[in-house]
């Protein structure tokens, strides 16, 4: 391989790489842009706890196993929806 097609190469790498910071999806408020999976992970927390209301109400909160895998799960699982949902 000869430097130039090296060359060539690293440049291409660099281009993929740097292509995905291309657009960073944010939201206005209050004037300030936010990055949108932080609107996520906040709603996904406030979603978890209302698992863990209707769990607890339920009195299957003991039946979820370790608690501190599956909160932390929920809360993944909220925010992955939530962003392929409104902003995919």
């Amino acid at each position: 391989m000869t430097i130039g097609r090296k060359r060539q190469l690293l440049l291409f790498a660099v281009c993929l790489v740097c292509s995905g910071c291309n657009h960073a999806p944010s939201i206005d408020i209050i004037g300030s842009f936010f990055p949108v999976w932080m609107l996520c992970l906040a709603i996904a927390v406030a979603l978890a706890f209302v698992v863990r209301h209707f769990l607890v109400r339920f009195n299957l909160d003991s039946e979820v196993g370790p608690v501190a895998l599956f909160y932390p799960s929920v809360v993944i699982l909220f925010t992955s929806l939530l962003w392929l949902i409104f902003f995919r």
